[in-house]
């Protein structure tokens, strides 16, 4: 029991934690984010747009919907707000996460009435 128990715990640090869509235009911040969040044991995947983050977003990852959706607001081909609404709308519930530099109150109410389940402004 013991053993297995070991066991099992060394396979959980081995395997990413969570699978996460980043969709993020500035390689410079998708870098950081797919830095920091894969040296904690998560696979992120990046989209650099709008429509390509719809397109991933929508068709999941290896057979199933991704566990995190981290999306900023201001995307080239479809802005952030567009994507999560046209993902809500389809029916697909992924947590959404808004990262973005607009940090006005109207903002972060907008984010959320989109669809987001939260919304960081970054530094």
């Amino acid at each position: 029991m013991i053993l297995r128990s070991v066991h099992d715990r060394t396979d959980a640090m081995t395997q990413p934690s969570l699978a996460i869509l980043l969709v993020e235009d500035d390689e410079l911040t998708a870098n950081l984010v797919r830095a920091a969040l894969g040296a904690e044991g998560h696979l992120v995947a990046v989209a650099g747009d709008g429509r390509e983050g719809l397109l991933r977003a929508a068709a999941g990852h290896e057979g199933r919907a991704w566990d995190l959706l981290i999306v900023d607001r201001m995307l080239p081909g479809l802005d952030g707000l567009a994507l999560v609404r046209t993902l809500r709308g389809a029916g697909l519930s992924m947590p959404a996460l808004f990262l973005t530099a607009l940090g006005g109150i109207d903002d972060r109410v907008e984010g959320l009435r989109a669809g987001g389940d939260d919304y960081l402004v970054k530094p």
